[in-house]
């Protein structure tokens, strides 16, 4: 996985202009990731019967998922250098979360139909923005 750009402290607001109507957070995954989502989403809102992509996108959406916990936390916390024991209990601690929300994702977007998975990409895309 590459290493997304350094998180910067910024007292500077954005312009009116330039600032969203909501409060948002985002963050950095590959581009080989951004292809792939892309391409699969593609492929699940083309497709006449897009239950057959059923294990792709919740597989897509638990990589997604485990990428932004990544960045959030674990690229967080290896900035703070907190400690070998205390990254590492860390990293116990969202193997056991990226697990228990994986699981449940599959159960869950294993169960929709295909309007249901097409409007889960149509989530996906608005996060990419």
């Amino acid at each position: 996985m590459t290493t997304p750009p350094p998180i910067k402290k910024t007292s500077k607001k954005p312009s009116p202009a330039s600032a969203p109507s909501k409060p948002f957070l985002r963050f950095y995954h590959t581009e080989a990731l951004r292809k792939k989502t892309l391409a699969l989403l593609d492929k699940v809102e083309e497709a006449p019967d897009a239950t057959v992509h059923r294990s792709a996108l919740s597989d897509l959406v638990v990589e997604l998922t485990n990428a932004g916990l990544d960045y959030y936390v674990m690229q967080s916390l290896r900035t703070a250098r907190p400690g070998f024991v205390v990254e590492q209990t860390a990293k116990l601690g969202m193997s056991g979360v990226q697990q228990l929300i994986g699981s449940v994702a599959r159960q869950v977007i294993g169960r929709m139909e295909s309007p249901q998975l097409v409007s889960v990409c149509g989530s996906i895309r608005q996060f990419m923005i």
